[in-house]
């Protein structure tokens, strides 16, 4: 067992953002077999963090009171576990750990990503739970190829920015949903035509796209089905999709199923890094103030990614 303690985040209940309490004295812990420790430099906030903590995902992803929260973070190798042959003290890194809400965090080694020179650790952090989940939804299951047409839902949000991006650099055909606030900065990414949501109905001015990125939920998806044509596939990022309304339409619905690879996270770090993909970051907090960052994303009203600064206690 650990002696050595460090500062994080603890649950000790579900429930709001009080419930996230800044701790200094918890038990930092140690790599074992095939684990890697990681100093970590920045945290991402992202909506499941929250959801976990408000306790809608017991039965998913079962946690042992108190738990340290978080998953996404980019950091340096503080030290490494038995048969640890890919990384080494001091290497910089990106990936998930288990309990990112700390100064220190393990991960298997598989779950870490080697930073290129360039990427900084800010950028580094959105990529899992962001530009990873756009990748996912664009090409590991939605299979889009250049010349194909794409709907992006919440276009400015923590994923969409990144899928606007990435679909562009494949050479597809870009049709974005945003607030009107955000048309502009839509527009900025890349994308060919962006909607006001506020003031157009999509479903009226969308037909015939190969792929709808579904990132709302609710009657957002109901109202994608018409715009695919047959064949087309929706990909949710939210919740399981209607297998009898993708029978209607003849299209295929996916969820959840297909993770992008190490190779596929190295390609998005490189893109970040060479200034291909530019990542928004709505606000950077400190680790103590971890309460305030979920707040901020429960409301859903910011611009890109949310982040904590676990350097700046």
């Amino acid at each position: 067992m650990s002696t050595f303690k460090m500062k994080a985040i603890q649950v000790h209940q579900y429930g709001g953002p009080e419930t996230l309490q800044f701790e200094q004295e918890v038990t930092r812990p140690e790599p074992a077999k095939g684990e890697v420790l990681v100093r970590i430099q920045y945290a991402g906030a992202i909506p499941l963090d929250w959801k976990i903590r408000n306790g809608w995902l017991q039965d998913v992803f079962v946690k042992s009171l108190p738990y340290t929260p978080g998953t996404a973070m980019a950091g340096i190798v503080e030290s490494v576990g038995e048969g640890v042959e890919d990384f080494q003290l001091g290497d910089r890194v990106f990936g998930n750990v288990k309990g990112s809400y700390a100064e220190f965090g393990i991960a298997p080694a598989q779950d870490l990503v080697h930073m290129p020179d360039g990427l900084s650790f800010e950028e580094a952090a959105t990529i899992k739970g962001g530009a990873e989940a756009a990748w996912k939804a664009l090409f590991t299951e939605g299979e889009l190829e250049s010349g194909q047409t794409v709907l992006i839902h919440a276009a400015a949000g923590g994923v969409g920015q990144y899928a606007v991006q990435l679909a562009k650099w494949k050479g597809a055909h870009v049709i974005a949903t945003a607030s009107g606030s955000n048309v502009d900065f839509v527009s900025s990414l890349g994308a060919d035509q962006v909607i006001d949501y506020k003031t157009a109905a999509f479903e009226e001015l969308v037909r015939n796209v190969d792929l709808v990125v579904e990132t709302v939920g609710g009657d957002n998806e109901d109202r994608s089905w018409g715009v695919l044509k047959r064949g087309g596939k929706l990909v949710s990022l939210t919740q399981l999709p209607s297998r009898d309304k993708a029978e209607q339409y003849g299209v295929t619905a996916k969820f959840n199923s297909k993770f992008p690879t190490s190779e596929d996270l190295t390609i998005i770090a490189k893109l970040m890094a060479d200034g291909t993909l530019r990542s928004e970051v709505d606000s950077i907090f400190p680790l103590r103030d971890a309460d305030q960052a979920h707040a901020k994303s429960e409301a859903r009203r910011g611009r890109g990614r949310i982040l904590l600064d676990v350097r700046s206690m």
